[in-house]
C-alpha cells in the first residue's frame, strides 16, 4: 500500500466568546472559526503493527502525549484494525500558537487513516472520536468556517463568506506560547470576560454575509484577550500598530500567542507586513495568507 499523504491547515478565531464556566470543569463558549491555508503535512506509511510516529520539529513529542500519536492509536483500536501506521508530521504551523495546529492535525489524522484502511469509520463515529480528543478537532474534520458551540465541539460549518474572497490575512507569532490551561484559569480575575454576552459570533457571521467588511473587523472578539494581553503589553503594541496600517481588524488567535491581522487586499497586507517588521525587527514567526481558497 503506497505512503498517504493529506494537509492539515489552521485557523483563526475571528470571536471566542466565553459564556461561563460549566459543572464539568471546561467553559461555555461560541467561537467563529475560519480555516487558514497555512498547512503542516501529514505522511501515512501502514505498517504490520503499532502507531509509529516521527516529526520534522525537535520540540514536539513524538509519544503519547501528542495528538496526532493518540488520534491514531483510538482510530485503530475502535476500527478493530490490527495492523499498525507509521506517520510522519512536516510542521510549518508555529507551536503554542493559539493556531490550532494540533487539534488540526489529530482531525487530519483521523481522516487520512480512514482513507488508509478503507473508511471503516462513518462521519458520526469519526465526529465522536474527534470530540474525545479535543474541543477544537472537530471543526477540522470538515473544509468551512463554522460557529462552534458547547466547548468547541458542537459544530456548524457556514456557506462561504464572499466579502473574504480577495482578502488576506496577516500572522505573527512572537516567539513564545500562551498556556491555554493558564488562560482559562486566568479568566476568574476578569468578569466581564468570563461571561461574555452571547450573540457575537452571529454578529460577525451577519456583518460578513452582508459584506460589511468594516462592521466585521470592529466586531471582532476574544475573551482570552483579557488576561493575556495584561500580562504580554506587547501584543496589544501589535494590534494597534496594525490598525495604525489599515488592517481592518486585528485581534489574538485563541489562547494565543499569534496576532492576525485582516486585510481588504494583498497589497494592504503585505505593506502593513512590511511596516510591522520596521516597527519591531526581524524575531518572531509572520506570513501573509490569501483567504480566498478556504472561504468555502
Amino acid at each position: 500500500m503506497p505512503c498517504h499523504r493529506r494537509s492539515s491547515p489552521c485557523k483563526i478565531n475571528l470571536v471566542l466568546n466565553i459564556l461561563g464556566r460549566r459543572a464539568d470543569g471546561f467553559h461555555e463558549l461560541e467561537t467563529l472559526l475560519l480555516p487558514v491555508p497555512w498547512c503542516d503535512e501529514l505522511t501515512f506509511d501502514p505498517r504490520t503493527s503499532g502507531v509509529h510516529l516521527s516529526c520534522s520539529h525537535p520540540d514536539l513529542p513524538v509519544d503519547e502525549s501528542n495528538l496526532v500519536h493518540r488520534a491514531a492509536r483510538r482510530f485503530l483500536d475502535l476500527a478493530g484494525i490490527p495492523d499498525g501506521i507509521a506517520i510522519h508530521l512536516d510542521k510549518q504551523i508555529p507551536l503554542a500558537a493559539g493556531l490550532g495546529g494540533g487539534s488540526g492535525n489529530a482531525a487530519h489524522t483521523l481522516l487520512g487513516l480512514n482513507e488508509v484502511f478503507g473508511h471503516p469509520l462513518s462521519p458520526s463515529q469519526l465526529d465522536s472520536l474527534a470530540a474525545s480528543l479535543g474541543s477544537d478537532v472537530n471543526f477540522f474534520l470538515q473544509p468551512f468556517p463554522a460557529v462552534a458551540v458547547g466547548r468547541g465541539e458542537q459544530i456548524a460549518p457556514i456557506q462561504r463568506f464572499l466579502v473574504l474572497e480577495n482578502c488576506f490575512l496577516f500572522l505573527f507569532h512572537p516567539g513564545f506560547g500562551i498556556s491555554t490551561a493558564w488562560a482559562y484559569q486566568q479568566l476568574a480575575r476578569h468578569p466581564a470576560a468570563l461571561h461574555g454576552k452571547p450573540g457575537r459570533a452571529a454578529a460577525v457571521v451577519d456583518a460578513l454575509r452582508f459584506g460589511d467588511l468594516a462592521a466585521a473587523g470592529a466586531a471582532l472578539y476574544n475573551s482570552l484577550e483579557a488576561p493575556a494581553l495584561e500580562k504580554y503589553p506587547i501584543l496589544q503594541l501589535y494590534q494597534n500598530h496594525l490598525r495604525e496600517n489599515d488592517a481592518v481588524g486585528s485581534l489574538m488567535s485563541g489562547s494565543g500567542s499569534t496576532t492576525f491581522a485582516l486585510f481588504a487586499n494583498e497589497s494592504g497586507a503585505r505593506n502593513a507586513a512590511a511596516s510591522f517588521r520596521s516597527r519591531f525587527g526581524d524575531a518572531g514567526w509572520a506570513h501573509v495568507v490569501p483567504l480566498r481558497s478556504n472561504s468555502g
